[in-house]
């Protein structure tokens, strides 16, 4: 057991909401904690994901834990049953889900191996709940051993929690962080570190979770970002694993997407029935044999010609094996068949043997013009190695790097760095410089590899094309290029786009994508974002500078959405074009309904008015949050400024269930003029609109309970104008579409005009 902190947001005992006990903390981590608690009403035990206060203003974390609250339509054992957000008096959110009781992969990791056996009930669980969040589009993108608890400690009871950071892979749908990476390093799918994920991701991290827990110790990754990318470039290790679990778990994270397992539903189909023998796996090759792998030189290496024995002295080690003799026959693939000879970067693979001894050479007048032959061939060999006209031949033999890497990073803000692979001394020099030049820092390792006889030069040309950029990040493996840049010249993005649309400098392949910024965002860019995803009332942009959003200015939104849905998307919008700057969503998400009269309410300013709750089944105790449970008894005034002291007041409840009801005027409260309602008192006034139900049983005020008909947001309207808001009394309840026509036609009346418009949310929830 986990034990509590004083820095912890709840301690055992803590009542949350008038509802849940907590009893203790189940987990920390960075942006949440855990805890176990229990419904004082039904008994039932549950557990609740705190956002840690820090993040629980930031709107990008209450959007994830929206999504993960989304996800609760997800409906399989193997998956956590999420509820609904909750918000305490002290502004900290909290998703509701399942207690799941028993260890977690990650307990059972450090308590060592685990029997293949179990490993592969494990597999088909999770593999089952896997299909079913993936036919609903959803990626899990953080399967990790502490992401899938035991239930009663049963293999065969495994489920699948912590959705936080899925995404929704539909068309069109982003995931609320972007494309940047999104999981854990150890057990992340070599594609997650460029963005990328799929179902196939989910595939990987479930393999390399299981090869953990049956060696019992996590995965070695490396010790810098180098080593990450290299690791991840090659295939996981399962020599020592019995099958079917080892053919099983190598499918599953083969580093190329495209050699997996491409579905859960072929993992199942594959432990329904394993084969009796397993053949090698696609990108595997056959190393029985001493079958060994080399780069294809750039020249075709020819038989030795006959002559005198020439002696050359030891040269620095290498592990690249010398090239096959003529006699032996090269084969051009992995899976051994004869092809014709390709160039360079392909790999040959070569069977090593003993080559023959040549014969010895016969003494003859012919030994001697091969002895001078060879001494011209000496002499010019001088120029050329001193001119580096052979360097592409006779470069020093240097280690074999695979998979052969390179990442250089040149951010908008920050020291330019240079990390990985390079063939040699001049393009080492050369980078070197280039980073010196920036202040920026470089690790450098010469190596053999895999690429390109061009690739040094390919690579000086393609960052020529880049320098231009205010930042970008090249990631090279082997000839194989990924770009990204942004820059706020618009003519060099194009001619960027316009020139790699024709193919990287050289040798190279691959993808680039640069990004058009603008040192002052015009909110002109911004508004049209706004205006289409406004699907409940408009968006404003709060405190738009006249010159524009600059490289660190917020842009904040204020105004109501229909749907958690329609907030992400609308995140993910502002994002594409906001660039560096940080995108704040002040905006409540209201029921069709309330979006209704939304579109009918007049255009007017918020003023000073305020609106506080307070329970009045509990003696009138404040409620800061606004959220009350069914049963309980909600209390509503509205505090009237002191510079308020004419006009008239005009008060509804637009309620979930597409009803309106009129606290304040009506049938039996007609009064509504602001001088009537101070009563001759001066300074901020509170005027009470809703009553305890004690009170209201005396004077026959309004009161009400929260019952379980109506539960989710309403909407508490305070409208002030110069002039009663309409001719006639209103019912004290009517239709959303009733009260949003009575405001249309009140836009013609010039005597009610309304000077301001407040509001705030109301929500009503099950215990």
């Amino acid at each position: 057991m986990i034990e509590p902190r004083p820095g912890d947001a709840f301690q055992p005992g803590d009542l949350l909401n008038n509802t849940y006990r907590i009893e203790a903390i189940l987990g920390r981590g960075g942006t949440s904690d855990v805890y176990r608690a229990r419904s004082e009403i039904s008994g039932r035990q549950v557990a609740l994901k705190v956002l840690k206060s820090e993040f629980s203003g930031n709107d990008d974390y209450l959007v994830l834990l929206t999504r993960e609250e989304e996800i609760r339509d997800i409906r399989h054992d193997a998956v956590v049953r999420y509820s609904e957000n909750h918000r305490t008096q002290d502004g900290l959110v909290y998703l509701l889900m399942d207690f799941i009781d028993g260890p977690g992969l990650d307990k059972k990791l450090k308590e060592g191996p685990m029997a293949a056996e179990d490993l592969l009930v494990i597999c088909r669980r999770v593999a089952e709940g896997l299909q079913a969040a993936h036919s609903r589009n959803i990626v899990h993108r953080d399967l990790s051993p502490d992401n899938i608890i035991l239930r009663g400690g049963d293999p065969a009871q495994a489920v699948i929690i912590d959705f936080g950071i899925a995404k929704d892979t539909n068309p069109g749908a982003e995931t609320i962080v972007g494309n940047e990476f999104a999981g854990k390093y150890a057990y992340a799918a070599p594609e997650q570190l460029a963005g990328k994920t799929d179902t196939r991701t989910d595939i990987y991290s479930l393999g390399a979770l299981l090869l953990a827990n049956y060696r019992g110790a996590a995965p070695n990754i490396g010790r810098n970002p180098m080593e990450v990318l290299q690791k991840k470039a090659e295939p996981l290790d399962t020599a020592d694993l019995p099958d079917p679990l080892r053919t099983l778990i190598a499918r599953m994270t083969a580093p190329n997407p495209d050699d997996r397992f491409q579905s859960a539903a072929e993992v199942l189909a594959y432990l329904a029935a394993p084969p009796a023998s397993t053949e090698p796996l696609a990108g595997q090759v056959d190393l029985s044999d001493a079958t060994v792998i080399i780069p294809r030189s750039s020249v075709t290496p020819k038989p030795p010609a006959a002559g005198p024995e020439v002696t050359i002295p030891p040269g620095p080690p290498t592990t690249v094996p010398p090239a096959a003799p003529a006699s032996a026959t090269p084969e051009s693939t992995a899976s051994g068949s004869n092809a014709p000879e390709t160039t360079a970067p392909e790999l040959i693979v070569a069977r090593a043997q003993t080559a023959p001894t040549p014969a010895a050479p016969q003494k003859s007048r012919g030994g001697l013009v091969a002895a001078a032959l060879v001494g011209l061939v000496l002499i010019g060999g001088a120029g050329g190695y001193a001119t580096g006209l052979f360097d592409s031949i006779l470069r020093p033999a240097y280690p074999l790097a695979e998979p052969y890497t390179l990442v250089i990073d040149k951010p908008a803000e920050g020291p330019a760095s240079a990390t990985g692979n390079v063939p040699s001394e001049a393009v080492k020099t050369a980078l070197d410089a280039r980073m010196a030049a920036v202040s920026g820092n470089s690790s450098l390792t010469l190596a053999s590899g895999a690429i390109a006889p061009s690739w040094g030069d390919d690579l000086q040309s393609l960052l020529g094309a880049l320098d231009g950029l205010d930042s970008f990040s090249l990631a090279l493996n082997g000839n194989q290029a990924t770009i990204s840049g942004a820059t706020t010249d618009k003519a060099l993005k194009e001619k960027l786009q316009s020139q790699f649309a024709a193919g990287l400098p050289g040798a190279l392949t691959g993808h680039a994508e640069i990004r058009l910024t603008q040192t002052f965002l015009s909110a002109a860019l911004v508004t049209p974002v706004l205006t289409q995803y406004a699907d409940c009332g408009p968006l404003v942009l709060a405190d738009s500078p006249a010159t524009g959003f600059g490289p660190q200015t917020p842009i904040v939104v204020t105004g109501t959405l229909a749907s958690a849905e329609g907030r992400a998307a609308l995140s993910d919008a502002l994002r594409a074009v906001a660039g560096e700057r940080p995108v704040t969503l002040d905006t409540d998400i209201l029921n069709p309904s309330l979006c209704l009269i939304e579109n009918f309410l007049p255009k007017a300013p918020a003023s000073g008015i305020k609106i506080a709750f307070a329970n009045g089944d509990q003696n009138n105790a404040p409620n800061p949050d606004g959220a009350f449970l069914v049963g309980q008894n909600p209390v509503i005034d509205v505090l009237l400024p002191a510079d308020m002291t004419g006009g008239y007041l005009s008060v509804s409840v637009l309620d979930v269930s597409g009803n309106v009801f009129h606290l304040l005027p009506n049938i039996g409260r007609q009064d509504n003029a602001v001088a009537h309602l101070r009563a001759g008192q001066t300074g901020e006034v509170s005027v009470r609109v809703a009553y305890p139900i004690a009170e209201a049983q005396q004077s026959g005020a309004l009161a009400f309970t929260v019952d379980d008909s109506t539960l989710g947001k309403s909407k508490i309207l305070v409208i002030h104008s110069e002039g009663p808001l309409f001719d006639q009394m209103r019912p004290t309840s009517e239709s959303a579409t009733g009260y949003a026509e009575a405001l249309r036609l009140q836009e013609q009346d010039a005597k009610a005009r309304i000077t301001s418009l407040d509001s705030r949310i109301l929500t009503t929830a099950k215990p």
